[in-house]
């Protein structure tokens, strides 16, 4: 099994989410982060006052598959996250030992 994490533009989400249901991708976890990577983020102005705004929001998507369904989605995911410009993200994959569903008890790809 493997982990995929995939960080996003929030405008990206609901264009990310519909390519992976396409592609069979059921189960996710979506959360609201932030951070910055070379961009660094931004400058603003509010009320006169400039400020410096360094950690920028975005979209944190993870999912663990089987290992024969993982590079499918990862494929999907990099298609529908791009703009080619700075800040579209990126995308981590690990190995997973095991899952189990705690409702069944259903261990492996079964759990998924």
């Amino acid at each position: 099994m493997t982990k995929i994490e995939a960080i996003i533009q929030p405008s990206k989400l609901d264009t990310v989410k519909e390519a992976l249901r396409e592609v069979g991708v059921d189960g996710m976890t979506v959360t609201e982060v932030r951070g910055h990577g070379r961009q660094k983020g931004h400058t603003e102005v509010y009320r006169g006052a400039e400020y410096t705004v360094d950690l920028l929001p975005k979209i944190k998507l993870e999912m663990v598959l089987p290992d024969n369904r993982s590079d499918a989605a990862v494929k999907v995911i990099l298609k529908a996250a791009k703009t080619g410009k700075i800040g579209d993200g990126k995308i981590f994959l690990s190995k997973v030992e095991s899952a189990i569903r705690i409702r069944n008890e259903e261990s492996g790809d079964a759990a998924l």
